[in-house]
């Protein structure tokens, strides 16, 4: 096998140019099997399996920089660079990254996971080459979908105008190639990206630059003409050369053409057509199913399973439904994430009252508060990770303006396999943070729903953060009712007269919190609201035990357990008190529950923190006897 002899794009280099199609066959059947093994991003990776040889190929990798937008796509980048043993453990705790990774190979030069940031790294590399004095070619290979966001368009508009020398590939697999088409625009790029091509358009421009008239004509018809044969216009008005498209898939005419620009100076933006899947038919024909894959047969396909307990993200589908048959105002938007937000079913029952605006967060939440002021009820879903890049539309054109907006936000806390990039492990803190907001975290599914719900029926700015999967199996009613703001509940007491431990439970961590609390013999409290605070079951608890816990799956920093503490404060009460939650530290990839476990949040980690902190065995803590407790009547509930 080819494959067996490239363990860096230089032994690939050294291979024939005729071998590499023998490369590109071997390197598809490797990714199917390996992703098949351990799950991960499949049609996407099958879709540039030919981009990558050749970018490889051609360019001088590391020392030519190579920016992936996104980055799910480039498990054949991570083989073609060495990685391809580590595969057998991707995105596995230990392994590989299913994105790139700086501090996981020199070939990775930046890291990426979120969409729309490879053109402005990729121009900042070209500048700061230049101005080190070092020749080096700088590429983005960005998505059509990634396209849309404003931050791609700001990085044309800066890098037309630096006039850096950037060459920005737009991987564009909406649709595949009709052959005459394929044909057809092979031999455009190839001509429009030849040397004597640009060097006589350069040298006509010079002579028609002396007669304005004729310059002008000249201009305009061959805008006209590009304009009828290649969409390429609106690029060439950021002032980028507009190169193809060619089919993604043809590596004679990838080798060609890319070694054509190699040669050019200035912004250019080679436009690649794709195809998601290619290669294997059944991600061929739904690329969407095999987007992002579990363990299976690649001679059988993905199967479905046996229905199990709800997703949270399915609790939302549902309920959004049922709320938009309830409710004419109700308007669901999604930033591109219809199916990873549990949104298919309601944009096809509904869909003069869907919207699905692109991979364009900070449109997504003003499009949102411009809804709310004509007396609608925007429901924005949204992950945790990409509400962080609107914050700043969120506190300005959402909060400051106190409008009901409600954000569905879901993959809160640890996420798994996708990683550090994609954690919601701070929406807790910077949404606490911000006035006229209140932020709910659900401890099951039922109750997710009852939140939905209570946020719907709310005036003024709402939050119901979710996590990733499934939640304890707490079977779902099919009513609604809105829950009392602020307010929590007790959900077990000390067996035992005497009261040491109460531990304070928010959103996912409460029904671990409960299987510690068995073994301590603490009371817990499912605080329900992490904006406004339940104070006084807080000051109860405070005054009825002698130690508190809080316990969160966001950071610690500025978290719902820093909240318990000011609001204590406020209150001029000092007792002990232990904040548990995620480190102050990226966490890698890995198992939930493996993750849960290395920072402590499962009910063992509970109660070994619960122990150290306060000087006993667990046994013992719902021992020893309080004196100094007063009688404090519990607050209604």
């Amino acid at each position: 096998m080819l494959l067996d002899k490239i363990s860096t794009p230089a032994d690939l280099r050294r291979l024939d140019k005729s071998q590499l199609p023998q490369v590109a066959r071997e390197l598809r059947d490797f990714v199917l099997k390996s992703v098949s093994q351990t799950g991960g991003h499949l049609s996407s990776n099958l879709g540039t399996i030919e981009l990558t040889i050749a970018l490889h190929y051609v360019f001088n990798t590391p020392d030519d920089r190579l920016v992936w937008d996104v980055g799910h796509q480039t498990y054949a980048h991570k083989i073609l660079t060495g990685r391809r043993a580590g595969m057998a453990r991707l995105r596995q705790w230990g392994g590989i990254a299913g994105f790139p990774r700086r501090v996981e190979s020199d070939y990775d030069t930046f890291g990426t996971a979120h969409s729309s940031t490879s053109i402005s790294a990729a121009l900042g590399m070209a500048i700061g080459s230049k101005r080190k004095g070092e020749s080096r070619k700088c590429v983005a290979v960005i998505g059509d979908g990634a396209m849309s966001a404003g931050m791609a368009v700001e990085g044309l508009n800066n890098a037309g105008a630096a006039g850096a020398d950037l060459l920005v590939v737009l991987n564009d697999n909406d649709m595949s190639i009709s052959e005459p088409v394929g044909a057809l625009n092979g031999y455009l790029a190839r001509l429009l990206s030849s040397r004597v091509y640009n060097s006589e358009r350069r040298g006509g421009k010079e002579v028609l630059s002396k007669v304005p008239p004729v310059k002008e004509l000249a201009k305009r018809w061959e805008e006209h003409m590009k304009g009828m044969v290649l969409p390429g216009t609106l690029f060439e008005e950021f002032g980028f050369n507009y190169i193809g498209p060619i089919d993604g898939h043809d590596l004679d005419t990838l080798l060609r053409t890319l070694s054509n620009v190699k040669q050019l100076s200035g912004p250019q933006l080679l436009h690649v057509m794709t195809r998601k899947g290619h290669g294997y038919p059944r991600a061929e024909d739904d690329p969407i199913l095999y987007h992002g894959v579990t363990k299976f047969d690649p001679a059988v396909g993905i199967v479905a399973k046996p229905a199990g307990k709800p997703s949270y993200t399915q609790v939302f589908g549902d309920w959004l439904c049922d709320m938009a048959k309830r409710d004419q105002r109700l308007i669901g938007i999604t930033p591109a994430m219809r199916e990873g937000s549990g949104m298919v079913r309601f944009s096809q029952e509904y869909p003069e009252r869907y919207f699905d605006v692109g991979i364009a967060e900070q449109h997504a939440v003003t499009f949102a508060a411009g809804l709310a002021c004509e007396g609608v009820k925007p429901v924005v879903a949204i992950y945790s990770t990409f509400l962080q890049r609107a914050y700043d539309q969120l506190i300005h054109d959402v909060v400051l303006q106190n409008l009901p907006v409600m954000f569905a936000v879901d993959r809160a806390g640890l996420v798994g396999a996708d990683g550090p990039t994609h954690a919601g492990s701070f929406d807790l803190s910077y949404l606490r943070c911000l006035p006229n907001t209140t932020v709910m975290a659900p401890a099951d599914e039922d109750e997710c729903r009852q939140m939905l719900y209570t946020a719907f029926t709310l005036d003024t700015p709402s939050a119901v953060r979710y996590p990733r999967g499934s939640g304890p199996g707490v079977r779902v009613q099919h009513e609604m009712r809105a829950l009392p703001i602020g307010k929590g509940e007790l959900r077990r007491e000390s067996k035992r007269r005497s009261h040491r431990v109460a531990i304070l439970a928010f959103g996912s961590m409460l029904h671990p919190a409960l299987a510690a609390a068995e073994e301590l013999d603490a009371t817990v409290a499912n605080m329900r609201f992490v904006k406004p605070l339940d104070t006084d079951l807080i000051e109860w608890l405070a005054k009825s035990h002698e130690f508190l816990v809080t316990v969160e799956e966001n950071v610690v920093a500025g978290g719902a357990g820093s909240a318990v503490a000011e609001a204590l404060a406020e209150k001029n009460i000092v007792m002990p008190i232990l904040h548990l939650g995620l480190p102050d530290a990226f966490l890698d990839h890995g198992d939930p529950a493996l993750l849960l476990e290395r920072c402590g949040l499962d009910s063992r980690g509970i109660c070994a923190a619960v122990a150290e902190r306060f000087g006993a065995r667990p046994t013992e803590l719902g021992v020893a006897s309080v004196a100094s407790i007063k009688a404090v009547a519990k607050p209604a509930a």
